[in-house]
């Protein structure tokens, strides 16, 4: 027999969906705040309340309320853009961002979808050095580990980072290669051919490598950028080369893709 004390499972339902429930205004108005976000430039009364599918009757008022506490501002035009609260509150969420830990839940997702392995690396005193793997469920030879240095000119995370960056910058770590690859006495040019394949990295946003470096693996990378369109992390999925799609628009390489382009908007990147 059910003690006295015993919870009610339909009291904790309803208590949940009350705790749940919302304010259907102020959702409206979080439809306009986003599409002025979506929008990354000062917006009229009806351009704006178009893009968040309501009426200009409608909006207006919301718009009136978001401008008297400071989320939104409006010019001598009449458009609507942040305001200085607004600035603040964007401020103070790109002071507590961490690539690192901001980028787990993408990685180890990434990771499940595609059944592969995923990197995630920075830039580091000696190169692209990997700083988060997320090991694929299927066995995989890979010898990539946390803190490995990648090569700015045979690995596609060195290559991606090499892309976006400026060329003096770039010839600085190339002297550097020489620790990176066993072996080689003099840092490699930047030549035509290199030039063409970071030009070509910069188009297509993403780079590949299959069975080179290391025979039967192969990789897809893509670069996240910060509010300051600075360069901050590569990802990378990485696995047997004959379990991946050698296609800029196969699934692997269109997930990752997103997943880079979601990160480089959660870090406040604008454009890509």
């Amino acid at each position: 027999m059910p003690s006295d004390f015993s919870p009610n499972p339909n009291d904790a339902a309803a208590s949940e969906a009350k705790a749940q429930r919302g304010i259907n205004a102020l959702e409206s108005t979080g439809d306009l705040l986003n599409a002025l976000a979506s929008a990354s430039q000062p917006m009229n009364l009806r351009d704006l309340a178009a893009a968040a599918g309501m009426p200009a009757a409608k909006a207006f008022p919301h718009l009136v309320s978001l401008q008297k506490i400071g989320l939104i501002s409006r010019d001598d035009d009449g458009c609507f853009s942040a305001g200085p609260l607004g600035f603040e509150l964007g401020l103070i969420a790109l002071q507590r961002l961490s690539p690192t830990r901001d980028a787990e839940p993408e990685i180890v997702a990434l990771a499940a979808k595609t059944q592969l392995s995923v990197a995630a690396a920075t830039l580091g005193p000696l190169g692209p050095t990997i700083i988060r793997l997320e090991e694929s469920g299927r066995p995989q030879h890979i010898s990539l580990r946390v803190g490995t240095v990648m090569s700015f000119v045979n690995t596609a995370i060195g290559r991606v980072f090499a892309a976006h960056m400026s060329e003096d910058v770039l010839e600085g770590l190339l002297a550097q290669e020489p620790i990176r690859l066993a072996g080689v006495a003099e840092k490699p040019p930047l030549d035509r051919a290199y030039r063409e394949r970071l030009s070509g990295i910069r188009e297509r946003g993403i780079d590949d490598a299959f069975d080179a470096p290391v025979p039967g693996i192969g990789t897809f990378a893509a670069p996240i950028f910060d509010h300051t369109g600075s360069i901050r992390l590569v990802i990378a999925v990485i696995g047997s080369s004959r379990d991946i799609e050698r296609d800029d628009d196969g699934p692997v390489a269109r997930a990752l893709l997103a997943a880079a382009q979601r990160l480089s908007w959660r870090f406040g990147a604008i454009g890509v």
